[in-house]
């Protein structure tokens, strides 16, 4: 019986990350898709984009009002100096990089517009060294040149590339490396209290859709004040489907963020940069066979070589959190464009006990934070134990899985969201 007990703990732990990765595998390749096919009769991403946050924001001041009904303790409101000095750039980065990559789905395939979203680490270690965030290692140099040559050999001569549509999603990945470092910072300030997805999301949401309304009006708010879909309906059946299919995207959107945040809180962000990884290549097998993408030899090896730098960096990331055998200021983004983010794994035997209304490292007994995520979303942001939502905190003994990493990469892209956060 004592044999029996660790190995039904196992094939239960095996089946849990196996169920959580397939959820996660749902939300995020069917976001993308999705997305895609809703673009294809509705021509106004950037409207569907900002129903998108309006969604996302609705879900997270849900989840907000029902943890603090069962735990009995105020959620975090940032002063509104502080919501605009510390929140604004991140949340304008992030709408822009959610509503220029929703828009490329006007022009470009889902294939290229996954393999040039995955092009975003560049632009995050580019960033992450000009912030200081990373050090410059000839690592480093290697996988820029790997996920560089390897976006260069899949755009090269292929059939179905579309300069407009290109210019869109690259403009989105440069965009989203500013977007991961700036959010990356805005986790670093603790006193701010906005480690956890649902909160983060509440935040961010209003300021997103107010940043992408000036776009939105020069670009689709005559167009769609006079077409039938919306405005000038003549057929209410009509008008509550597409209602109804802009709802159902933003569910996806905040279905992906909290299904990422599941992930990396029952398991590690190792396995959802391992588990980002094989998305990418089933969403090009998917976007193949059912869309017919053409997608040829060289383009595959371009795509190979893009991963393998991915890969490379996942791993140079794991083997130096590995090497910390002592906390210390995060440093470094993830790898994957959709949800980014570095966190610190919590060691429970270090902290002490709180007080009602105390939480760790925040002077005055600010309140912890649940809260956003690609789609629209993001993105997924990890929170500490005590922080958790409900059923998502850590359980005894899960820091020390995937060789107990001090500082965990949170890896996702999403179409996103953080939206899509992905």
């Amino acid at each position: 019986m004592g044999r029996c007990a660790p190995d039904v703990a196992f094939v239960w732990r095996a089946v849990l990350t196996l169920g959580l990765v397939l959820l996660y595998y749902c939300f995020s390749i069917g976001i993308t898709f999705y997305n895609k096919w809703l673009t294809k009769s509705f021509h106004f991403p950037l409207f569907m984009t900002m129903l998108h946050l309006a969604v996302i924001f609705l879900f997270s001041a849900l989840s907000r009002a029902l943890v603090q009904c069962s735990s009995h303790r105020a959620r975090v409101v940032l002063s509104w100096p502080d919501y605009l000095r510390r929140v604004a750039p991140t949340a304008l980065a992030t709408a822009l990089d959610v509503g220029l990559s929703n828009w490329s789905f006007l022009y470009i395939t889902v294939s290229l517009y996954t393999m040039t979203k995955s092009s975003a680490v560049l632009f995050i270690l580019i960033f992450s060294l000009i912030f200081k965030l990373e050090e410059l290692r000839a690592a480093l140099v290697l996988v820029v040149l790997l996920i560089a040559g390897g976006l260069f050999m899949f755009t090269y001569k292929s059939t179905q590339f579309n300069i407009e549509g290109f210019a869109l999603v690259l403009g989105a990945s440069f965009i989203g490396g500013i977007r991961w470092t700036l959010t990356q910072m805005l986790l670093q300030k603790a006193e701010l209290g906005l480690q956890n997805p649902i909160d983060t999301m509440f935040h961010l949401q209003p300021l997103m859709f107010l940043g992408l309304f000036p776009l939105f009006a020069v670009f689709e708010g005559l167009h769609l004040s006079t077409s039938e879909k919306i405005f000038r309906f003549q057929d209410t059946g009509l008008l509550l489907r597409v209602l109804g299919s802009l709802f159902l995207g933003g569910i996806l959107a905040f279905g992906l963020g909290f299904s990422e945040f599941l992930l990396v809180s029952r398991t590690s962000s190792l396995t959802l940069s391992i588990a980002g990884i094989f998305k990418e290549v089933c969403t090009l097998l998917l976007a193949a066979h059912l869309l017919g993408d053409q997608i040829s030899l060289l383009n595959w090896l371009g795509f190979a070589l893009c991963l393998s730098g991915i890969s490379l960096h996942i791993a140079l990331k794991a083997l130096h959190a590995r090497g910390d055998s002592a906390p210390k200021p995060l440093k470094g983004l993830g790898s994957n464009p959709d949800l980014e983010l570095l966190l610190r794994s919590r060691g429970s035997s270090e902290q002490p006990v709180l007080g009602p209304g105390q939480r760790a490292g925040v002077p005055g007994g600010r309140q912890a934070s649940l809260g956003p995520g690609r789609s629209g979303g993001p993105a997924a942001l990890v929170s500490q134990q005590e922080q958790g939502v409900g059923c998502c905190s850590r359980s005894p003994g899960s820091e020390s899985r995937d060789g107990d990493f001090r500082e965990e990469t949170v890896l996702s892209l999403q179409a996103d969201l953080f939206i899509a956060w992905k």
